[in-house]
């Protein structure tokens, strides 16, 4: 079986970070590079103590030629508008790229462009992009898959974080006809893990610990690509009234979704839609009828856990829930599986721990 060789560019970032993680423990992956402007010329180790002993590697600058030397696939870990001025050369260099940022997940460019405020300058790479959210796309992952058996480099936007387990938790009601209308909201807390490794005012110790806020309220940029993604599974046009919140915790995400139920949806068929949804899913458990899912289950992991019921009294309303960790399965564990199944391995590979107990 292949060995595929791996740079991760932003390397020192969170979710850069957990891809060197994850890659190091992949026994069909070797990290060969990692990159970080900043930190050119310091050891991995010097930056992640933890790393010591493990992996010595010293950090990069993210030269595209030079990536495309010494790599097969490169994770770009980066921020948003970042992923632009490097994946067009690395793409024709020759490298798979994994883009961790936001900068081929949007279809419309004139989309992207309103909610982040840079012009896109690859417009013509989106149509050649997959959405890596396997269990909605693995259809989209396999076709990636050929191509680059073929001798082609492949492009695989990862979605963000709150975009998976607002997908997950909605796509079974709206993929089998039992949310009607076209609202879907979403209340979804996360850890302080996803505002990233620098510090600012709000996720200051000192602020966020033993406190819950809202933030990014009727603007958070991951809206249009909810949106996106609801309406492709869905066949219509999906309005989402997204409001993300901070919570005290180091990592872990959980997004409770609301849909307007049909008339004839039952608490036993709504159950059955998601157990038969995920079936075959192996990194997605749906919980049995009156269990809700927990951050604590999944963190450290690759693996979502759903959990759904129906509140029939007045409006009838499908409630259901999703729990990721947000740097595993809403970042560099996704990525990976999507790895995986562009490279012809066994999606698992990696990715398929449980959490730990304690």
């Amino acid at each position: 079986m292949e060995c595929i060789k791996v740079c991760v560019v932003g390397a020192t970032g969170y979710a850069g970070i957990e891809v060197c993680r994850l890659v190091l423990n992949h026994p069909n992956m070797e990290l060969v590079m990692a990159t970080d402007r900043k930190e050119a010329g310091t050891k991995l180790s010097a930056v992640y103590p933890s790393f010591a002993g493990v992996c010595d590697l010293e950090l990069s600058l993210p030269e595209p030629g030079r990536i495309a030397e010494v790599a097969d696939v490169a994770f770009l870990a980066v921020p948003h508008t970042a992923s632009l001025g490097l994946t067009p050369q690395l793409l024709a260099a020759g490298v798979t790229v994994l883009d961790l940022s936001a900068d081929y997940r949007i279809h419309d460019p004139k989309v992207y462009e309103d909610w982040y405020k840079t012009p896109h300058t690859s417009p013509e790479l989106l149509s050649q992009t997959v959405y890596g959210l396997p269990e909605l796309n693995r259809a989209g992952l396999g076709a990636l898959a050929a191509r680059r058996a073929a001798g082609e480099a492949v492009l695989v936007a990862v979605p963000g974080c709150y975009p998976t387990a607002t997908a997950l938790a909605a796509t079974p009601a709206l993929a089998a006809g039992l949310a009607t209308g076209d609202l879907v909201i979403s209340d979804a807390i996360s850890g302080v893990s996803g505002a990233g490794r620098g510090c600012n005012a709000r996720t200051h110790y000192c602020h966020a610990n033993e406190s819950v806020e809202a933030y990014g309220v009727a603007k958070h940029r991951h809206t249009p690509e909810i949106e996106q993604t609801l309406s492709e599974v869905a066949g219509r046009d999906i309005n989402v009234v997204f409001t993300p919140h901070l919570a005290p915790l180091t990592r872990g995400l959980l997004a409770t979704v609301y849909l307007e139920a049909a008339d004839d949806a039952t608490a036993e068929g709504v159950q059955a839609a998601y157990e038969a949804r995920y079936a075959n899913e192996p990194l997605v458990t749906v919980l049995p009828s009156g269990s809700m899912p927990s951050t604590s289950s999944v963190v450290g992991t690759g693996r979502a856990q759903v959990g759904v019921a129906l509140d029939d009294r007045r409006r009838r309303v499908i409630i259901a829930s999703c729990a990721i960790d947000n740097l595993g399965k809403g970042a560099a564990a996704q990525a990976v599986q999507c790895a995986n199944i562009v490279c012809g391995l066994p999606e698992r590979l990696a990715v398929d721990s449980a959490a730990p107990l304690i």
